[in-house]
Parts: structure tokens; sequence; C-alpha cells
């Protein structure tokens, strides 16, 4: 397919570009008062999640409404654990909880290893929708969770500031944790070829809670299972963004992935020479820098912008953007890149 916008996939490529392009995570969601009118009819989250049309218009939003160089699906990464037979509810305030973890043998039997098409079919839906809607104007963006993340939730059953329960596994079971980590790593590869197969043109797989291992469990517990992500998925780029894993860029740069995702505490000069000059990197602007005024934002925006010359680059966030930030500040961040 032709793009009238294709920056992203040869900054992504490595390709030479004439700007860099711009998107940011959760790019789709609570920033805009569009998404909150589109959310305020539904039962909640899930309910959106799960509703193809709608998932499209909201992922279409940022496009229309932000000018960003790509749109991101809108979805979430539990429903992998979801469709693997691990249901999860999403609470006002709270965020994701899972009534029932994984926690023995017995647990882990009855997870399946599902068909994408069958169980995870209202995203797949919702990137046909997009694609068919956009009409090649910017590409797709798929994504999963990364197996320690989805792992970590399935076991501690939700958010925590610790993982403590789901670190635990990992000294006190092994073995569990391991088979855990497979199956999770089978879903998320024909998940994401799904999603290649339905439209998109680059995946992100996110490694939300890579940072709260230490070095040597993500090498054994994290960094194996990305890698078979990375050598299954050939026939797009793939990002892979480790929040927090700075002990691994090294490793991760030697994965079959084309673009690196930075957080706002690496530093895009150090990471490239760890890096490596054949890899795009991605980000890094600290996302409460968007709560400052323009002046700020731009002068910023420019300074991160300044630390990634003479290599390929994707502006982002170093994480996402929060609920509160204003449109505004983020259509300064973008204008920013552009105009660069």
């Amino acid at each position: 397919m032709t793009y009238q916008n294709d920056l992203i996939i040869r900054a992504a490529k490595g390709e030479l570009v004439e700007r860099t392009p711009v998107w940011l995570m959760r790019q789709a969601g609570r920033i805009l008062k569009e998404y909150r009118d589109v959310r305020s009819k539904l039962s909640g989250f899930k309910e959106l999640v799960e509703t193809p049309e709608l998932a499209a218009e909201v992922t279409i939003q940022p496009v229309d409404l932000l000018g960003v160089d790509a749109a991101i699906i809108f979805s979430d990464i539990l429903v992998v654990p979801e469709a693997m037979g691990l249901t999860y509810e999403m609470l006002e305030q709270k965020g994701p909880h899972f009534p029932k973890t994984i926690q023995t043998e017995k647990d882990l039997d009855a997870l399946i290893v599902p068909d994408a098409y069958e169980s995870l079919a209202y995203t797949l839906d919702a990137i046909k929708i997009t694609k068919k809607e956009l009409a090649g104007r910017v590409p797709i963006i798929g994504f999963a969770g990364a197996p320690w993340t989805i792992f970590s939730y399935m076991v501690e059953g939700g958010g925590s500031k610790t993982f403590s329960k789901a670190k635990k596994m990992l000294y006190t079971n092994p073995t569990l944790s391991h088979t855990l980590l497979n199956k999770i790593t089978q879903t998320t590869i024909a998940y994401l070829k799904a999603q290649v197969e339905c439209g998109v043109e680059i995946v992100q797989v996110f490694d939300s809670w890579a940072g709260i291992l230490t070095e040597e469990q993500y090498k054994e517990f994290a960094l194996p299972y990305i890698k078979q992500i990375c050598d299954s998925i050939n026939s797009v780029p793939v990002t892979v963004f480790a929040k927090g894993a700075y002990f691994v860029r090294k490793e991760i740069a030697a994965l079959n992935c084309r673009t690196i995702g930075l957080d706002w505490n690496m530093d895009p000069i150090e990471s490239r020479k760890i890096i490596g000059a054949d890899k795009t990197l991605q980000g890094n602007l600290d996302p409460c820098v968007l709560y400052s005024d323009f002046k700020t934002i731009e002068r910023k925006t420019k300074e991160m912008l300044d630390q990634y010359k003479g290599g390929s680059h994707i502006a982002n966030l170093g994480h996402g953007v929060y609920p509160d930030i204003t449109p505004d500040a983020v259509r300064c961040f973008i204008d920013t890149v552009k105009a660069y």
C-alpha cells in the first residue's frame, strides 16, 4: 500500500526522511474531549476496546485532531491474558484487576493458546476498519505487551509498585514461570502476526514493567521471550520499548527489531553509543514537560531532538501521555517536532 505520509515506516527502517516523524504513546485517549464523548456512552473501557467501529473511531481521532504521523490501534495489552482464559476488569480510578490469578500448575493448565482470529477478532476488525477509513493517510501501529509484563499482571492480579508476587514466582517456581511465559509468547506471536495480516505496518512490544527486574532476571525471564517475538515478526518493523531496562540496552540492540524505545531516564547520546548506528531510536521527552508553558515545551522538545542528530529517530514521549495534559500542549510538542 502507498501512503500519503510514510515517514514513520521509512524512519523505522533507517531510511532518510525529510523530517522526524512523531506520535505519542496513549495518544488515543483521555486527553481528547472527543474520546471522552465516545467513552461516556458506554459501560466502560472494555466495551470500547471490544467494539471495533468505536475502537477505530478513537484510533483515528489523534490523526485528525493532533496531526500525528501514525495511528496506534486502540486496544489494551490485557486482551492477551483474557483470550488465554484469564479475564480482567478495568476499575475506574484503580486500573486493571484480575479476579483470578495464576498461582499453581492447575491454574496454568486451564490457560489456552487461543486462535487470535477467534478470541481477538474485535481488535483485528478494528484494524481493518481503521485501515479502510484512513485510506493511506498514515500507517497503523499494532502492539502487544511483552511476556514478562503480561505475566506480572496474571500473577499479581493488577497493578503494583513492586510486583512482589510476580517476582516471588520467578524465584520460587522458575519452571512454572517459564511455562507461563512460553504460553504468553506463543499467544502474542500469533496475535501480532494476525495484526500484520489485517493491516498494521509497525508493531510495538511494550515491556512496561521491565525496570523492576534485576539484570539477571531480565536476561532469563524477559529477553528470550521478546527475542522469540522479534524473530517471528519479519514482514514489518518491530519496536521494543522496555521501560526502565537501561541495563540491557546492548542486549536489546542485538534483537531482531528495528526500533528501540527509550524512556525519559535514558540519555539518547549514551544510548546511541551503546545501541549502535544501525537501529532507529524512539522517544523520549519526559511526559511532564507537557505541563509547562508552550515556550518551555518548544525549548525542551528541541533540546531532545538535538540529542538524536546523526541517526534515525522517531519522536515520542518517554512513556504514555498523562490524561490531564491539555491537547494544546500535545499539539505544541508535535508542531515543534514537525518544524524542527
